[in-house]
């Protein structure tokens, strides 16, 4: 568990160092991600990147595990 843990820790300072640069994949506006702006109200939920990140995830999860 606490290699888990630091393997999670290590990957969030990296995806924080990194994000300038993730940034600009175009990740985070891909079309089916919902946004709706209105006069004082702005909600963005990134569905679409959201489900390919996880597939991502998922494949990379099953490589290691094979």
């Amino acid at each position: 568990m606490q290699k888990w843990l630091i393997a999670i820790g290590v990957l969030c300072v990296l995806a924080g160092l990194l994000w300038p640069y993730l940034n600009q994949l175009g990740l985070g506006r891909l079309p089916g991600d919902i946004v709706i702006e209105r006069d004082n109200v702005h909600f963005y939920f990134p569905i679409v990147t959201c489900l390919i990140i996880s597939l991502a995830l998922s494949i990379v999860v099953w490589l290691i595990n094979r």
